[in-house]
């Protein structure tokens, strides 16, 4: 007979530690806290303010039933942090033509914000992708949703956690799909299938474009 019946195998995947997410998120707002003042929204301390005051509320309904109040809180901190980007962008495009920074200022303002854009586009995959954390963790396994990961079209062992428990991703994948799209311009190894992630794949990509030809401009009027 074997050791568990049916009725006493898992039926949902174990809870994604937040831990990650966080950082991510706060790594965001020191990015930003980096940047020259003419370049942010308001004082340069604005966004990691605001970042960590939605993180507390967000932190303590993340394991409310229904999640409507956390997943509001997530969306509107990823919002606030993708407005507060492409402000910056928008100034930062604005300041190369009129000459207003300093090559040194422009290229590393443009760094700052790509990597920014790297984590608040991995933070919108994490949070939409397959129902969201919420969502991915009320089943075992992950169902092929917006992104068809690797892992997805594996068998047997190989598709599997070192836990024994079926595969599902994790923020540092969603992080990976995000770096490649800033980096390559597509998503390389992990297919999009939902309409809506196309969409947000081409904003990042237009976006990590935009900010690498500010740099390349720049660097051929310091050349």
């Amino acid at each position: 007979m074997p050791p568990h019946s049916n009725s006493e195998l898992p039926k949902t995947n174990l809870p994604e530690p937040r831990w990650s997410i966080v950082l991510a998120l706060l790594a965001a707002g020191a990015l930003y806290l980096a940047l020259p003042e003419p370049l942010s929204v308001g004082p340069h301390w604005l966004l990691l303010v605001i970042v960590l005051a939605l993180l507390v509320p967000t932190w303590l309904t993340q394991h409310r039933d229904p999640p409507l109040i956390n997943m509001a809180l997530g969306h509107t901190l990823s919002g606030v942090i993708t407005g507060f980007m492409l402000w910056s962008l928008v100034m930062l495009i604005r300041g190369l033509f009129a000459h207003r920074e300093t090559p040194a200022v422009t290229l590393r303002s443009g760094a700052l914000l790509w990597l920014t854009n790297v984590l608040v586009f991995a933070s919108w995959y994490w949070r939409l992708d397959a129902g969201g954390p919420h969502g991915r963790a009320k089943r075992l396994g992950h169902r092929a949703d917006a992104f068809l990961f690797p892992q997805m079209t594996l068998e047997g062992d190989e598709a599997k956690e070192k836990s024994g428990m079926p595969w599902s991703p994790k923020f540092i994948d969603y992080l990976f799909l995000a770096f490649n799209t800033s980096t390559a311009l597509s998503p390389t190894d992990t297919p999009v299938l939902s309409r809506w992630a196309k969409a947000l794949l081409m904003v990042q990509s237009l976006i990590s474009l935009s900010i690498t030809l500010v740099l390349v401009g720049r660097a051929v009027n310091i050349m």
